[in-house]
């Protein structure tokens, strides 16, 4: 059941770590899957875009990159890797605070690591409409 948070070259300090611990927890119960072990490594556009160069080709920037390590089904391990630069430019983009669009970035990892996709429009629309539904379920 750990989530761990680290910062890579950055400073962040997450707020209500205790909290968002539980909210993420909570999401994955309500899924049918317990955490075992789940990582959030917050970082910068460059060491992101190396990430992403370096494991799936790609040459974009992206606010998120997840990597799952899962092993058994329904026991969750997994990396997040989130670029605390992005957020801040989607907070401004989509008119969100930056709490709360980390909050959705994070919870959209989670729910990757859980099965859910954002390949084409209609799981584009589904994965949004659950983060909203995620995102409502905080506590804090």
């Amino acid at each position: 059941m750990p989530i761990n948070f680290y910062n890579h070259q950055i400073e962040l300090n997450l707020k209500h770590k205790k909290e968002v611990r539980d909210w993420l927890n909570e999401v994955a119960t309500e899924e049918g899957v317990k955490i075992d072990e789940l990582s959030y490594i917050f970082c910068d556009d460059e060491y992101l875009l190396s990430i992403n160069q370096q494991y799936l080709n790609h040459d974009t920037y992206t606010d998120i990159i997840t990597f799952d390590l899962t092993e058994e089904k329904g026991i969750m391990n997994g990396e997040v890797y989130i670029s605390i630069e992005r957020v801040g430019e989607n907070a401004k983009k989509f008119k969100n605070s930056p709490e709360d669009e980390l909050h959705r970035v994070m919870v959209h990892g989670l729910l990757h690591l859980i099965g859910y996709d954002d390949k084409n429009p209609a799981e584009k629309a589904g994965m949004r409409e659950k983060e909203d539904a995620c995102l409502s379920m905080r506590g804090f």
